[in-house]
């Protein structure tokens, strides 16, 4: 099922896929008007430092092919393909954007969508429409940018002027107009794993065009729509994924191949050789071959090289350097490597890394700011790290005790990695790139300190349990939100309620009151639903609330 993205919203290209042969569609269409999508790609700077990577109908594809200009096909206005492992390390931003070709404005267009689609399925999709613009001629539907990772962004983004003022804003040069060139010839291989879902029929081609030859048979699971026209193929060198499963032998060249070993003896006894010599009858284990002292038990696979152990080359979980084999009775260290492997440590050299879903560890050294936690929040801990009291001050405290939006800190800084959780609860990094979010202070676990805060009164009557304010987070950061369960988020319209003791937080920019259905204490007689305070949100498009299945 495709995530749905609001404008503004932003993810890593690997929680959506782990595929980076990706296929990018935009929807885009007025009665009377025509566009141009085309795609830039920008430096470090977010300039247009090399014209080639200036994507569009007269210039189709990249130098090496790692951006191409597909068009119309699967009922998309125009369609790209990305190889991210191919782009140059100089390109840093992948710009998608569209532009009306001749008079007309942004507003005027039908609701249309940027979405991204791969290995055949659409993961991805951000929605627009010209409600959202007004008398721009030119519009930034979704970036591709790099930071640590590749990352998505939809920014729905407008300029008053066309495609002129686009590229003088990415710093091109606007050179005169030349006739466009003749569209290639297809090519009749399909390439792999990109692809969208063959749900809808292929745009006729373009006038002039010829007919495209019929495909050639695609790798499984891989091919393009039917009828569409197939992407250029990619360079000659054959996809690993397509290749066969090539098996290595059980022997070492030459040899012979031994029979199927006996089954493991138990934990602690004799164990069986390694294999009988060609011609030699099989025995049973332990008989007629002295055991060597002091040997440790082999790992299993007899003979194979067994799977690395968590902790990236020190001794497997329970196993001491020097340690001989257990005693009987005892698990073995292969056992118990293998037992503790899906809990390791999730590698990344990211500032925040979760863990699963219930832990999350910040990295101290990547930044270098330090991070404030709730008290008591740690668990664990590596390398050189300080922690010390977070006072609010005197005015501090005297607006957390009046609101009840107290958070009681502690300042994490140094050089290691702080390992944060509290009471199972599930956690939830989030990244702020200059916009703001409101978080009540209960459900706050831990923030960058780079990130400004401060309480936010909520408008209406009142709300059960005195939680009237609330806390604005902004910045350039992340903060962890904690939430009782798997929340979900749900965009902001006229008719958005929320329980106010379900509630966890919302975009900064809604606007939110109180909204008293019966105007008496929550079940103050029989017979009341006990639904009778709620939040009503309101905002354009692009907010969102947050709301977990539990009412604290």
């Amino acid at each position: 099922m495709a995530r749905e993205f609001q404008r503004g919203h932003k993810a890593r290209i690997s929680d959506l896929t782990a595929g980076t042969d990706l296929y990018v569609g935009v929807q885009i269409g007025a009665p009377g008007l025509k566009f141009d999508i085309s795609c830039f790609g920008l430096d470090a700077d977010e300039r247009l430092s090399d014209d080639r990577y200036f994507i569009f109908y007269n210039q189709p594809k990249s130098p090496e092919e790692a951006v191409q200009l597909l068009g119309a096909q699967a009922g998309d206005t125009e369609s790209f393909r990305v190889t991210l492992d191919r782009i140059p390390p100089q390109i840093h931003k992948l710009s998608f954007t569209a532009t009306v070709d001749g008079a007309g404005q942004m507003s005027q267009i039908a609701p249309g969508y940027l979405r991204i689609v791969a290995g055949g399925e659409e993961v991805a999709r951000y929605a627009f429409s010209g409600a959202e613009f007004s008398t721009e001629r030119a519009v930034m539907l979704g970036d591709f940018y790099l930071k640590d990772v590749w990352r998505f962004a939809a920014v729905g983004q407008g300029f008053d002027g066309g495609l002129e003022a686009l590229l003088k804003n990415f710093g091109g040069e606007v050179l005169e107009e030349e006739a466009p060139a003749a569209p290639q010839e297809p090519q009749s291989s399909a390439a792999p794993g990109f692809a969208p879902p063959a749900a809808q029929p292929a745009a006729p081609p373009a006038f002039g065009a010829p007919s495209p030859p019929e495909p050639a048979p695609a790798p499984q699971g891989y091919a393009p729509p039917a009828g569409a026209t197939p992407p250029p193929s990619p360079a000659p060198a054959p996809s690993v994924h397509a290749q066969p499963t090539i098996v290595a032998p059980l022997a070492p060249t030459g040899g012979t191949v031994p029979p199927p070993p006996a089954p493991p003896a138990p934990y602690g006894g004799p164990q069986p050789p390694h294999g009988p010599h060609p011609g030699q009858a099989t025995m049973p284990p332990g008989y007629g071959r002295p055991q060597a002292p002091q040997a440790p038990a082999p790992p299993p696979g007899y003979g194979q090289q067994p799977p690395a152990p968590p902790g990236y080359g020190q001794q497997p979980y329970g196993q001491i350097p020097g340690q001989q084999t257990a005693p009987q009775g005892a698990p073995q260290g292969p056992g118990v490597a293998a037992a503790l492997q899906q809990f390791k440590e999730t590698p990344a050299g990211q500032r925040w890394t979760q863990q699963n879903k219930k832990l999350v560890r910040v990295d101290l050294g990547v930044g270098g700011q330090p991070v404030l936690a709730r008290q008591g929040s740690m668990v664990l801990y590596q390398g050189k790290v300080d922690f010390s009291y977070k006072g609010a001050g005197f005015a501090g405290r005297l607006v957390g005790n009046a609101t009840g939006q107290e958070m009681q800190l502690m300042r994490c800084t140094g050089h290691g990695q702080v390992f944060l959780a509290e009471e199972a609860t599930h956690l939830h990094p989030i990244e702020l790139q200059g916009d703001a979010i409101c978080v009540s202070a209960e459900s706050v676990l831990a923030f960058d300190e780079s990130l400004q805060y401060e309480v936010r009164r909520i408008e209406g009557h009142g709300i059960p349990g005195g939680a009237l304010f609330t806390m604005q987070f902004s910045g350039v950061g992340t903060i962890v939100v904690k939430t009782h369960g798997t929340p979900v988020v749900l965009p902001v319209t006229p008719t958005t309620f929320a329980d106010c003791n379900a509630v966890v937080a919302w975009s900064a920019a809604s606007q939110v009151i109180v909204s008293s259905q019966v105007r008496m204490r929550r079940n103050a007689y029989a017979g009341d639903t006990g639904e009778s305070v709620n939040l009503q949100f309101r905002g354009a498009p692009g907010n969102f609330i947050v709301v977990q299945p539990f009412e604290v």
